[in-house]
């Protein structure tokens, strides 16, 4: 509402992130450990921090220059499905009769259908609307935000595979934080030749979008995918639930925009959303008591 260039928008959070995990860290006495393990293979840290935070923040503000936010937060609930996709490039812990043996990910198929159900319902949430839109906005408005759907779930679980439980949640988002900025710093330089430098009031919102989203939120959604990294089923779950952001970005528009209420079809679609999270977590849950029937009849 305030504009100013996504450039700062997307590098000013990662900037802003830096010292607020740092102190975390050192609190914790944890910040030499980290140090040790992203010495081991410093390229790993920086290609898969570069996918799953600049590839992932860096499109979502570009797209915000041609679309509105709504589009935008709609569009970004592929990653739920993006999420699911990529289970075959992963190899999960699955137990069995002789122990825990290593297998490849296998798509989880209701996990796929439950997901679908809340891309239904984000659909129908978004349809009247779109239809306002021109073909430019509609491009440049949802193809970044299809990849950034795509490298935040790739980046997120392949740092978790690497670190492979050796760093604590807060190692790992600094780590990846320290290890994308060399993408920021140029995208900086870009943006002081380009647009000139931010403004007094985009800095503090920044500031805000920092704390708020990059680290609380971050961090949060990073400790629940690494309590269930070994489950392709319980990571898609934990992922669907950012389809919420999509009810309560509508109820933010309500309050504070004035937007018209939501017709029929948006709440129909509001209801899938629920109705998928719902059969999201029930099917997690059933997992979870798979597994344990299964350790109880080996022991």
């Amino acid at each position: 509402m305030s504009g100013g260039s996504w450039i700062w928008s997307a590098s000013l959070r990662f900037m802003f992130m830096v010292p607020f995990l740092l102190v975390i860290v050192m609190r914790r006495k944890k910040l030499k450990q980290l140090f040790d393990v992203m010495k081991e293979s410093p390229g790993t840290w920086l290609l898969w921090s570069i996918v799953g935070f600049g590839l992932f923040y860096g499109p979502i503000c570009f797209a915000t220059v041609y679309s509105p936010g709504w589009l935008v937060a709609g569009t970004w609930q592929f990653t739920i499905i993006a999420g699911s996709l990529l289970a075959p490039f992963f190899v999960e812990t699955v137990q069995s009769a002789n122990g825990p043996i290593l297998m490849r990910g296998k798509i989880p198929a209701k996990g796929l259908l439950f997901s679908l159900i809340i891309l239904v319902g984000i659909g129908l949430m978004q349809w009247e609307q779109a239809e306002q839109l021109s073909l430019k906005e509609l491009w440049l408005g949802i193809f970044p935000v299809v990849v950034a759907a795509f490298a935040y779930p790739l980046g997120n679980r392949k740092m978790m595979s690497f670190v492979n439980g050796r760093l604590d949640v807060f190692q790992r988002v600094l780590g990846m934080t320290l290890a994308s900025m060399p993408l920021w710093i140029l995208l900086s330089i870009y943006g002081l030749m380009t647009v000139g430098p931010p403004s007094m009031n985009q800095t503090v919102q920044s500031l805000i979008v920092a704390i708020s989203s990059g680290v609380i939120a971050t961090v949060l959604f990073f400790m629940a995918t690494d309590m269930v990294k070994d489950s392709m089923q319980k990571l898609a779950s934990v992922e669907a639930t950012q389809s919420m952001e999509v009810l309560f970005a509508l109820a933010g528009e309500m309050v504070f925009l004035s937007i018209a209420f939501p017709s029929l079809l948006s709440w129909t679609g509001i209801f899938l959303v629920i109705v998928g999270m719902i059969l999201h977590s029930y099917a997690s849950r059933g997992d979870i008591k798979l597994i344990s029937k299964e350790k109880v009849s080996q022991m």
